[in-house]
């Protein structure tokens, strides 16, 4: 193990502890330790020593704290600036696709543009193609002028090199895959209440519908689809996908893959009853589009886990796309989630998706911000798992160099 002396410790602890109202993340200040030849392989033998020193310092007085960094701020290394994006791994030249996929939920904000940017700047690195899924299945969840929004905000922020598909004009192939699964005795539909499946789930038991003849699932698979008065009701039945019920995450247990839902769509309105949730969606679609690299949030890493094992069932795991994960950035003011903010807009507390105290797209947009300043925030943060906390000030201080530049 490469020897990272004390002090070196001490100094990243200090940094990361004023950074954060003087408690240091272990995962943040380990992750500091690369920039001093730290190695993955050596992580689990230096962890003690890390946690044993953010102990210590976690207890001083902030004002302790910044005195102390003062003393020890030159032995932290500064990382270089790397030039764009490193390789990807398994890329070749015109082959690449990726995709970035939010929901009509908002308008877009800079967290997201930190996971649009990765795809896209790969797309582009490799002559390749970058497409934005619009995902809405979900008719509850859709705030009907982000579908405008989003177009215009990722052709602005990509320069109209990007292909947009929206989920709800897929649904017949959601259907299809959907039968697909079921004649391959991989999914069911389920009866059981929330309350019966979960109590079985949790002791690794399979509910009845499980075992129920494929014959007779086909056919309560019509009836989930049936509109008259002869079909299944909302909550009546759910489409499952069939797991190992013995994996120690209970969450990954016939998992649900379709829902009825009669709430009319902004764009669908009443034609549809049954919806693909997620898992299903997405797994389609990536095959279908032939996704060959994801960049994706690191919160979903269970769902990437459940949509491989589709991928397998279905005979595609071979082509199954390389997948990495980024960290969240938090805003210390201000809660990046679409719906918060429009609570927000809706209280007065501001004037429009593009008002200035909001790192939205819109906003940074009319705030004269090119699309470059972006690409060089995305290219600084990379692909790391860990996440991000900045102010407010620190954010508009990081853009507005890169801006100038």
């Amino acid at each position: 193990m490469n020897k990272i002396p004390d002090k070196k410790i001490y100094a990243y602890a200090l940094k990361n502890a004023l950074d954060h109202d003087g408690n240091a993340v272990i995962g943040s200040v380990i992750n500091s330790l690369f920039t001093e030849g730290l190695k993955k392989k050596d992580i689990k033998l230096i962890i003690p020593k890390v946690q044993e020193i953010i102990n210590e310092i976690n207890k001083w007085d902030p004002e302790v704290q910044k005195e102390e960094y003062k003393q020890l701020e030159s032995h932290t290394g500064q990382r270089k600036t790397r030039e764009g994006l490193p390789d990807l791994p398994k890329a070749k030249t015109g082959k690449v696709i990726t995709r970035m996929s939010p929901s009509p939920s908002g308008p877009l904000h800079i967290g997201h543009a930190l996971v649009i940017l990765p795809n896209f700047l790969y797309a582009q690195k490799y002559k390749g193609k970058f497409i934005l899924r619009i995902e809405d299945t979900n008719p509850d969840n859709i705030y009907k002028p982000a579908y405008k929004m989003i177009k215009e905000e990722v052709n602005w922020l990509c320069k109209n090199k990007v292909k947009f598909i929206i989920q709800s004009e897929r649904m017949e192939l959601y259907y299809k895959y959907s039968e697909k699964l079921l004649n391959k005795n991989s999914a069911y539909v389920c009866n059981c209440s929330q309350e019966e499946f979960k109590k079985l789930i949790l002791k690794s038991k399979s509910c009845p519908c499980r075992s129920i003849p494929k014959s007779e699932q086909l056919s309560k698979w019509k009836k989930m689809l049936d509109k008259t008065k002869a079909g299944y009701k909302p909550g009546q039945a759910v489409l499952r996908f069939k797991s190992n019920l013995k994996d120690k995450n209970p969450a990954m247990r016939d998992f649900p893959l379709a829902r009825i839902n009669t709430t009319s769509h902004p764009l669908q309105k009443k034609k549809y009853k049954v919806w693909p949730l997620m898992n299903l969606a997405v797994t389609v679609d990536d095959i279908e589009l032939g996704m060959t690299h994801i960049i994706r949030g690191k919160d979903q890493k269970d769902n990437a886990k459940r949509q491989e094992m589709i991928y397998k069932v279905l005979n595609k795991q071979s082509g199954y796309p390389w997948t990495a994960f980024i960290g969240r950035l938090h805003l210390k003011e201000i809660q990046l989630s679409s719906s918060k903010i429009l609570e927000s807009i809706k209280k007065g507390k501001y004037k429009g998706w593009d008002d200035p105290k909001l790192p939205t797209l819109a906003s940074l947009k009319k705030q004269n911000y090119k699309p470059e300043t972006f690409y060089k925030f995305a290219e600084q943060r990379g692909i790391s798992e860990v996440d991000k906390t900045l102010s407010q000030k620190d954010l508009n201080d990081v853009l507005f160099t890169f801006n100038k530049k």
